[in-house]
């Protein structure tokens, strides 16, 4: 099995995008850019060109990790199996979210169902039959006698309280990151190297949130830890309930542990939180990609970079569809790039 899923990673690493080729997108003319997609191993993104269906091209790109996904899990059995199909469910869930919210708004299942992602043979929801439910109530219903019992029960009953549709996404994120950490607990027993990958996603998605949710949305320190993610990585649970308490941005971050405290100094605002976090989850992740972790470990780092590296071919693809100068683009990549060097 680690032979095998081994070289798979290393074979794949090989279509990571590098700086130069995101270069010669950004300046490309536009009859140029299906030879240079098709050149850098996207053909499926070859045909969606600046003007056409953004939504398009996320699904493509969706469409894209799941296939390599399906090749990587393979070999894998048991919890290692289970582990990276649920990384595959963020997609599903994301679904089961714009569902929620047509349902909301009273959208037709019709224009509702082409807004989904197609999950292929990854699918657990029966799109259509949700689609066409009566209303937010019964779809929940629905929901709850599913394979996303779990996310979706504790959501239903918040949002039964409150009628909150912020509340409703915010706790389905929360359910599912707190399933996610649970399958990596269980393997980072015996695969430590995974707490490398683990930690700074999860730190990140609990300060960001917990910054955006305290400051700009200006909820009571008790609302906000409900609403994180149960950890245990340089966030644990004691440290957040004090990071919640906290009355100002400066106050919180002044107050986070040595290593993020001096990866954060001198940031000027959540967003910059968020693209420092991520752009050192991405070096981390290339630093494993290239190590002799285990072949899971590496299997995941490779997905990571995979689905940012994807996302930085999107990001160019869609500046140049709104004419912004390549310069800003560039500059706007940034980070988005460094880590495959």
């Amino acid at each position: 099995m680690s032979a095998y899923l081994n070289t798979r990673v290393s074979l794949y690493s090989s279509r990571l995008w590098q700086g130069d080729q995101f270069q010669a997108l950004l300046r490309a003319a536009e009859g140029d850019i299906p030879p240079l997609l098709a050149a850098g191993g996207l053909t499926q993104l070859a045909d969606i060109l600046p003007g056409k269906d953004q939504s398009s091209l996320e699904q493509s790109i969706i469409a894209r990790l799941l296939d390599e996904t399906v090749v990587l899990l393979r070999p894998l059995s048991g919890d290692a199996r289970a582990f990276l199909l649920y990384w595959t469910e963020r997609f599903e869930v994301s679904n089961l979210k714009t569902l929620l919210r047509g349902k909301m708004t009273g959208e037709r299942p019709a224009v509702l169902l082409n807004r989904l992602t197609p999950m292929g043979g990854f699918a657990r929801l029966d799109a259509q039959e949700l689609a066409h439910a009566e209303d937010v109530t019964e779809l929940l219903r629905r929901l709850e006698a599913g394979h996303y019992a779990r996310i979706v029960r504790t959501a239903r009953l918040a949002f039964e309280d409150s009628r909150d549709p912020f509340l409703l996404d915010a706790v389905l994120d929360r359910e599912y990151y707190e399933g996610l950490a649970r399958r990596a607990r269980a393997l980072e027993q015996t695969l430590p190297a995974l707490a490398r990958l683990m930690a700074p996603l999860i730190d990140r998605i609990n300060l960001v949130w917990l910054l955006r949710y305290r400051f700009n949305y200006l909820l009571p320190p008790a609302q906000v830890y409900y609403l994180l993610v149960a950890a245990h990585y340089a966030l644990p649970v004691s440290r957040l309930k004090a990071l919640a308490a906290q009355d100002s941005l400066e106050a919180a971050l002044a107050t986070l542990p040595p290593p993020l405290h001096a990866l954060l100094a001198g940031v000027r605002g959540i967003p910059e939180v968020f693209s420092r976090m991520e752009q050192e989850a991405a070096r981390t992740a290339a630093r494993v990609l290239r190590s002799n972790a285990p072949a899971l470990v590496r299997a995941y780092a490779y997905l990571i970079l995979r689905e940012r590296n994807l996302r930085a071919v999107r990001a160019v693809m869609r500046g140049r569809n709104l004419g912004l100068d390549a310069n800003l683009i560039g500059d706007t990549l940034g980070g988005m790039t460094e880590a495959l060097h």
